[in-house]
């Protein structure tokens, strides 16, 4: 495992990050036993930093166990709060003592304000809920001070102009380069020394699984043979900029890829040949993709059941893919609790949560045209009474 030493705060952490948003489940729950053995591998295997959050559901309690037999001193856990939780100092330090139960830990090493805009950083200020964190450091149960930002550039400038931070988080790809904080947000927070992590390295799965013919046969017919997903970590790895990329693995085939590529991948180290596919695969995807979606659901609940991120990922699968299964299994999924895309009232209370500033309203239509055809309810009909 390569590593490589935050200046702002002396730590050395491995390249490859773990992001414990989803772990590894069966039968509709969280596979402990599974998740335990990954987790357990990946620290074994080197990595280091453990990406969690306080609105991760039960991300926080399972890794804390898994921590336990000597595990939580070999890592440094990462761990968020949302402002929108938070009215009072008394709140903030409810929130912050439950996360240590959780982790049953005594220290945070990175503690970061979750998807921060203009508006949440100056209520927290206001609230003067800055001392909460100077104290918690002064004790030592708080070690570094951070934030993750999914919004514009000259906000995310003004934000970390505005106060001496340790460490962000922030989305970043090889189709992500102009895109939200992009490359000059990566550049400009290199050039103030904080520790920089990168969340959606593979964009919500989409580098692998929803890539075109076209990005395939690109790839199948390099001269160098790589996954997917292997492009997109080193086309990150390749900027000396990046210090650690967190990765939602998944599987044990997952980690074992993705900690052989950390251990022997370079700054610097792609050739010029190996940056052109990559151009390539960008604008293959940029071309063919129909709603540029992460899927990370922070446009959920909707209050009137649609599945927004499911209805987009389908769209994109059918625009992709074409064929008629797409619509069908869409249906499947959605037509018994009336999640569809139809079910939009049109109230937009999603749009002004999206990170990704998408139109959601207008991309659910384009969704209910395309899905929802009346030919493909049919077929999903003769599907459900062919299957009981």
């Amino acid at each position: 495992m390569r590593y490589k030493k935050i200046d702002k705060t002396g730590d050395e952490l491995s390249i490859l990050g773990y992001g414990c948003m989803r772990y590894p489940r069966k039968n509709g729950m969280v596979d402990f036993k599974e998740t335990k053995k990954q987790i357990r591998m990946a620290i074994d295997n080197g990595v280091n930093y453990f990406d969690t959050a306080y609105m991760y559901p039960q991300s926080e309690e399972i890794l804390g166990k898994i921590l336990l037999d000597g595990y939580r001193e070999r890592v440094k856990i990462a761990t968020k709060v949302q402002i929108s939780k938070i009215n009072s100092r008394e709140d903030i330090n409810k929130i912050f003592q439950k996360q240590l139960t959780r982790l049953q830990t005594d220290y945070i090493d990175y503690y970061l304000l979750h998807d921060i805009d203009i508006e949440n950083w100056e209520k927290f200020r206001e609230m003067n809920l800055l001392s909460f964190i100077k104290d918690e450091q002064n004790k030592g149960r708080i070690k570094n001070f951070g934030f993750s930002f999914h919004g514009n550039i000259n906000n995310f400038k003004k934000i970390l102009d505005d106060y001496d931070w340790d460490m962000i988080l922030i989305q970043y790809n090889y189709i992500d380069e102009n895109y939200q904080v992009g490359k000059e947000g990566l550049e400009y927070a290199a050039s103030k020394g904080v520790g920089i992590v990168i969340m959606e390295p593979l964009r919500g799965g989409l580098l692998i699984n929803k890539l075109s013919n076209e990005s395939k046969k690109l790839i199948e017919s390099f001269s160098i043979k790589r996954s997917p997903a292997e492009w997109a970590l080193r086309w990150l790895w390749n900027d000396e900029k990046v210090d650690v990329v967190v990765s939602g693995m998944s599987t044990q085939e997952d980690i074992v890829e993705n900690t052989a590529i950390a251990s022997e991948m370079k700054p610097n180290s792609l050739n010029e040949n190996e940056l052109e596919l990559i151009n390539k695969l960008k604008n293959s995807f940029k071309d063919n993709i129909a709603v540029d979606c992460t899927g990370c659901g922070y446009c959920l609940p909707c209050q009137y059941g649609v599945d927004i991120p499911l209805s987009f990922s389908f769209l994109n699968d059918k625009v992709l893919f074409g064929g008629v299964r797409f619509p069908v299994f869409y249906l499947l999924k959605t037509m018994e609790n009336k999640s569809y895309a139809s079910a939009c009232v049109k109230c937009g209370a999603c749009e002004k949560k999206c990170p990704q500033n998408i139109l959601i309203m207008k991309e659910l239509d384009n969704a209910k045209y395309s899905l929802e055809k009346w030919y493909y309810k049919v077929i999903y009909k003769i599907f459900k009474l062919i299957n009981g």
